[in-house]
């Protein structure tokens, strides 16, 4: 649906000024999906080494599992990784990289910690808009293209 006064896009990221294809268009959900896949996976097992050095002896299964300490290494991953290198260590694997698409700066502290407390409460990850971009992403003014 186009509203009066508005064409429709060609193709997805033509209303934030990003190419059709290629280096820096905006990045579709199955690398996107692939990207989480791997940071939740190392996560885990990071989590899994601390658990597994600091845990008791004996107790069942479920108390040698990483659980929710798994979100310290995920956090630390988007949050550092996006600061000092523009991607998480998914990304860097999947060709993917964080923009902001309200200006050619650096994605910012206070944006990362906020998209990355919106991602883990994963409701606004998975409400895309026009573009396939997050609610997450759109909050911060950011985007994940291709790299």
């Amino acid at each position: 649906m186009t509203y009066p006064g508005t064409a429709p896009q060609a193709f997805r990221g033509e209303r934030l000024g990003l190419p059709a294809q290629g280096r820096g268009s905006l990045a579709t959900s199955g690398p996107r999906l692939g990207a989480l896949v791997v940071d939740v996976v190392a996560s885990t097992l990071v989590a899994a080494l601390f658990v597994q050095a600091f845990r008791s002896p004996g107790g069942d299964l479920a108390s040698h599992l990483p659980q929710s300490w798994s979100l310290i290494p995920l956090g630390i991953d988007y949050v550092l990784g996006v600061l000092f290198a523009g991607r998480t260590l998914g990304m860097y694997f999947t060709g993917l990289r964080l923009i902001r698409v309200d200006g050619d700066k650096p994605v910012g502290p206070a944006r990362v910690i906020v998209r990355t407390a919106l991602l883990f409460l994963l409701v606004p990850a998975v409400i895309w808009d026009k573009d396939g971009r997050g609610m997450h992403d759109r909050l911060t003014a950011t985007a994940v293209v291709r790299s």
